[in-house]
Order: C-alpha cells, then sequence, then structure tokens
C-alpha cells in the first residue's frame, strides 16, 4: 500500500507556491474579466509569503506547511478568498497533524475535513461559479476512486482531473455569488477566478505526492 511521509511536506507546500507565484498575471486576468482583477495579486502574496516562511525552515511536514499557509492566506491578503482557503488549509491540517506517514484513506479523510472547514463558513456550493466547482468534485472523485478500490496515485489523478473539469465548468454558470453575480446573465462565458486557483492548488498537490509516493 503507498504511502505518503509527511516529512515530504515542505516540498509539495513550496510546489504549490510556485505554481500561485508563476500564474500571478494569468488568475489576474482571469479576474479581472467579470471581478477585481485582484484574484492573482493575492494569491501570490500570499503564497510568496508562505515560500519565503517555509524555505527558513529545515524540517516541516505536510500539517505544518498548510497551517503556515492557512495562517497567512488569512491574515495578510485581500478579499475573500483568504478566509476561504485558509479555512480550507487549517481543516486538511488538523485532519494528518502528527502523523508519520499518510495513505489514501487519511489523505481522503484530510481532504473531507478542508471541504467541511470551507463549509463551515460559506454556504457557497457546486453551480454557484466559484472555488466550489473545482473543490467539491475533486474531493468526491478522490473518495469515489479510492471506494472503487483505486491505488492512491490513481486517485490524486482523478482527483485533480475533477478539478479541472469542475473549474471549467465555471465559464457556462451564471455568478451566484459574489461581485459577478451582479452582472446576471453577462458572467456567462467566463472562467471563476477561484476555481481556477483551486485546480492549480489541487493539481499541483496531486503531481507533488504523486512522485514522492513509498
Amino acid at each position: 500500500m503507498s504511502t505518503f511521509n509527511n516529512l515530504h511536506g515542505k516540498q509539495c507546500v513550496l510546489e504549490i507556491c510556485d505554481k500561485i507565484i508563476d500564474n500571478k498575471a494569468y488568475l489576474s486576468e482571469v479576474d479581472g474579466l467579470i471581478g477585481d482583477g485582484d484574484h492573482g495579486i493575492n494569491m501570490a502574496k500570499g503564497f510568496n509569503l508562505c515560500k519565503n516562511d517555509l524555505q527558513a525552515l529545515d524540517t516541516v511536514t505536510l500539517d505544518q506547511s498548510f497551517s503556515i499557509l492557512a495562517n497567512i492566506l488569512m491574515g495578510s491578503i485581500g478579499g475573500s478568498m483568504g478566509p476561504l482557503y485558509g479555512s480550507i488549509f487549517f481543516g486538511m491540517a488538523s485532519a494528518i497533524e502528527g502523523r508519520d506517514s499518510i495513505d489514501a484513506e487519511q489523505f481522503d479523510v484530510m481532504l473531507r475535513e478542508g471541504l467541511a472547514s470551507v463549509q463551515e463558513i460559506s454556504s457557497a456550493q457546486v453551480g454557484d461559479k466559484c472555488l466550489m466547482d473545482a473543490l467539491v468534485p475533486a474531493v468526491d472523485a478522490f473518495s469515489a476512486a479510492l471506494a472503487a478500490g483505486d491505488g492512491f496515485a490513481d486517485c490524486l489523478e482523478k482527483m485533480a482531473a475533477a478539478a479541472q473539469a469542475g473549474s471549467e465548468s465555471t465559464q457556462d454558470l451564471v455568478a451566484r455569488i459574489g461581485r459577478a453575480s451582479r452582472l446576471g446573465e453577462r458572467s456567462r462565458g467566463v472562467l471563476d477566478a477561484g476555481s481556477v486557483s483551486c485546480a492549480m492548488i489541487l493539481g499541483t498537490l496531486a503531481g507533488a505526492v504523486t512522485k514522492r509516493l513509498d
């Protein structure tokens, strides 16, 4: 049975940080079509701060890395996305705290806890044209693959694919929450920036964990 060593967490989160930082301009471009246009700027700011903190530390587990990231996102970036992403990462961190290794079952619990945590502060749902359109299908896809008997790597691959498909689905949706909801039908035909960043995060996490499975 494949497992992930919790001590590899620092490198995984650094890869996520680089992904967001590298896509700063793109995320703001997407957001600017129906939003404030600052999603990439805010996200890159937070993830760059996290990167700097992690690089200054020697050994950092995945749960510790998520906690560092969550604290930064909650306190250092503007808009609604800081609390939302902060809640996700806090929930995920709490589910794996203190574990030496993480198997597919525990990773599933981690994802579920992250989702449950953000649902405590947000009523957003799939179909609202938001990050939930990427997050919920991704979590469900991992759980379904695990229940079907798929290996850890396959579960991760299906999680990433579902997140990407969910993000792409927002192009055909009318925004029901946030600033974009004021545009009504005019919000259709554009991707939701939050779902795009969520798919990037989950896709990068999947790849980073997969190549470090024992």
